[in-house]
């Protein structure tokens, strides 16, 4: 009896929990003025390009796109310039779903500070293709991601993907 008196309860919970958990975001990373310094900073966006790759690896195309600002400018070196966060994300779809992953080469991320803007990331990465690596061979690149903090998210504005060549072996 103790037990039926409890469901109502715990059914107004449920509510509260939903609420708690569609909040709770596991990319969640510091305000840009809350960062007091350059190890939080590198911090944070180790962890937003780590969250923006996973969903680019699992081609989960709306997490993907929401590390974008609508008119995100994207500048390849062999795909050309890509405008608008809807054309990226239908190319993420077409060309790289199923065919590439991406991997950060460990060691050559760089951040630093824009103010009162966000952040600029550079890096190299690595692209394989899973199950065609003795066709397609690991390709690498350079990469510049700039990052806004803007109405309490960071997203990229611009981005250059460039040096694209084949990866020593």
């Amino acid at each position: 009896m103790k037990m039926l008196s409890a469901i109502p309860k715990m059914l107004l919970l449920v509510p509260l929990l939903a609420l708690l958990a569609g909040q709770a975001n596991p990319q969640a990373v510091p305000a840009l003025e809350s960062i007091k310094s350059q190890e939080e900073l590198d911090k944070a966006i180790t962890a937003l390009d780590a969250a923006l790759f996973d969903s680019y690896n699992r081609c989960d195309l709306e997490k993907f796109a929401s590390f974008f600002v609508d008119d995100v400018e994207f500048y390849h070196d062999q795909g050309g310039v890509t405008l608008g966060k809807d054309k990226l994300t239908d190319s993420i779809k077409k060309n790289i779903c199923g065919k590439v992953t991406r991997e950060l080469v460990p060691g050559t991320l760089q951040v630093h500070y824009m103010k009162g803007y966000g952040a600029v990331e550079m890096g190299v990465h690595r692209f394989h293709h899973p199950g065609h690596e003795d066709t397609e061979g690991v390709g690498e690149g350079k990469f510049i991601h700039l990052w806004q903090y803007k109405d309490g998210a960071w997203k990229i504005t611009r981005a250059i993907s460039y040096d694209h060549h084949a990866a020593a072996k």
